[in-house]
């Protein structure tokens, strides 16, 4: 089997001569095949230079003719221009060419004119498919790097949707945008269309349909928690406005960050409120720490840990909630089918390494911000969009960060880690769900924080105090109502806490202190992990159990 690649340009008229040679021999002979390869005159001495280096060769004229060997596994076989084509089928084949010269130029222009129109016809072939507009702020953030390739690979958005991303962030982070506009391009991923750089905010969100909001860095610095939250208002208001002015009706926004993500949220729903619905904050970092936590204790996969539910304050005083949690494949003397799954706190009896351990580990993630490290933030921001656009897996819990209408006995107004579950392009609150009821002192001292951000960061409250019970005690061995009465009163002393929940009937274990964390404009300020609050003065973390724990009904 011979074939043979001819390349040209189009308007060169011994490409068309030696086309139409190659045309007769591959009709005639049974075992001569040819591939046309045709170049534009703008492009041609560049794609010829790239191929000769390529596979180090030398020739500088169109047209260009090698032999490809595949019966032998080898790189193609350099021919030369149409002469030596010419030549190689007057000995091989008895063959030759007797276009005059006038043809040759007449269908030199036609080969020029046919390229032109399939190029029209193909850009106006992508034009009717309109791809999602997909726009990163912060986009020099180590999370970017991490999320464009998950955005591009077709898992998120499925894979007859083409998406077109724009990196957006300040002017002086472009050197870093185009760098990694161009590794971007070198993904050469089929799902995307273009990606470009924006860092005129006037021009940011235009027909945005989906925006990933990132942590923004400050550019002046702040003394005090106050300042730091007050300092998110001014982009928050800018975004915003951008918005509403620029992105598409339906646009999906999606916050993530390591600090203060509730409180972003709420202000993008309060300078945007036409889109208020459509924005939410991403939980399932903290969700996927703690499912991964939980998961190295029981020596399981964490992708086998499901309906751990985040309550809270996603960045800050959050509630680990593992009475849903369910784990799935758990080797052990009961064993069932794919779908059987077992409760996790039947299977994790130390009941010390939840309220210590556990707690600890959660706590310091937040603490550090790792809970929004480059992988982890990019998979959960990408999970969160690809449940929104085609659903959340059937009967699977999902924490996402909402504004509250009052379900669970939540304050009205503030953005809330809650379950939920995706279905039909949006997401539904789970408000049925049995035996999920919070105390009336973990709720306030969840929400307490959050409103106070909110109310500062409007400027309505000057200081921001952390939440602390009226009566603070030592705790000591007690059950009933005691018992109770000593947990409530050491668990509003914690500015940071977790509050796992075990079954009924376990011994309740109260964590060491945890130290102060230092609130300036470089800290997280508020952070929290776990299931039961943990903000960040260094307070004790304690555990409610089930029997004794007094619930407030939605």
């Amino acid at each position: 089997m011979a074939k043979f690649v001819i390349a040209g340009r189009a308007d060169c008229p011994y490409y068309a001569k030696a086309e139409l040679l190659a045309d007769y021999l591959q009709k005639n002979l049974p075992d001569f095949q040819t591939y046309k390869i045709t170049q534009h005159p703008h492009v041609w001495e560049k794609w010829l230079k790239d191929l000769c280096e390529e596979n180090k060769w030398s020739h500088q004229t169109s047209p260009i003719i090698w032999r490809e060997l595949l019966d032998r596994g080898g790189k193609g076989l350099l021919l030369g221009g149409y002469n030596e084509f010419l030549e190689h089928a007057q000995l091989y084949y008895g063959v030759t060419s007797s276009m005059m010269t006038k043809l040759m130029k007449t269908i030199a222009q036609e080969n020029l004119q046919t390229l032109i129109e399939t190029e029209l016809e193909k850009e106006s072939l992508k034009d009717l498919i309109d791809p999602l507009q997909v726009w990163i702020t912060s986009a020099a953030a180590p999370a970017c790097y991490s999320l464009i390739p998950i955005l591009a690979s077709g898992e998120v958005f499925g894979v007859n949707t083409e998406i077109s991303i724009t990196l957006f962030d300040n002017k002086q982070t472009e050197k870093i945008l185009q760098i990694l506009a161009t590794e971007t391009q070198d993904l050469v991923s089929p799902f995307l269309r273009s990606i470009s750089v924006c860092t005129r905010a006037e021009d940011a969100f235009r027909q945005a349909h989906v925006v990933v909001v990132l942590d923004d860095p400050t550019d002046q610095e702040v003394c005090s928690l106050e300042d730091s939250i007050r300092s998110r208002v001014p982009l928050c208001r800018l975004y915003g406005y951008l918005l509403e002015q620029n992105a598409h009706d339906s646009v999906r926004v999606v916050v993530g960050g390591k600090t203060f993500v509730n409180l972003k949220a709420a202000m993008l729903m309060r300078y945007a409120p036409k889109l208020a619905h459509n924005i939410v904050a991403v939980a399932l970092g903290v969700e996927g720490q703690a499912k991964a936590t939980l998961a190295r204790k029981l020596k399981t996969a964490s992708s086998s840990i499901k309906d751990v539910i985040i309550w809270g304050n996603i960045s800050g005083n959050s509630y680990v909630d593992l009475r849903k949690a369910k784990v799935y494949r758990y080797e052990s003397a009961i064993w069932g089918p794919p779908d059987f799954s077992r409760p996790i706190l039947s299977l994790v009896f130390d009941s010390e390494w939840i309220n210590r351990e556990f707690v600890a580990t959660l706590q310091d993630l937040v603490s550090t911000g790792k809970h929004f490290g480059g992988m982890l933030a990019a998979h959960s921001i990408a999970t969160t969009l690809k449940y929104w656009y085609h659903g959340s897996p059937p009967g699977e819990i999902v924490s996402l960060g909402v504004l509250s209408e009052g379900q669970f006995g939540i304050p009205e107004g503030i953005v809330f880690s809650m379950p939920v579950k995706f279905e039909n392009g949006t997401w539904v609150v789970l408000t049925d769900l049995q035996d999920i009821e919070i105390s009336e002192q973990i709720m306030t001292r969840i929400t307490s924080d959050l409103i106070q951000e909110k109310l500062v960061a409007l400027g309505d409250l000057i200081s921001f105090q952390p939440y602390q019970s009226e009566v603070e005690r030592t705790i000591s061995p007690a059950t009933s109502d005691d018992q109770e009465n000593q947990n409530v009163s050491d668990e509003h002393k914690a500015n940071t806490q977790f509050d796992p929940i075990q079954e009924e009937g376990k011994d309740v274990v109260k964590p060491d202190a945890v130290e102060n964390s230092d609130l300036t404009s470089k800290s997280n300020s508020v952070k929290t992990l776990g299931q039961e609050p943990i903000h960040s003065e260094g307070k004790p973390v304690e555990q409610l159990t089930d029997q004794n724990r007094p619930t407030t009904k939605a």
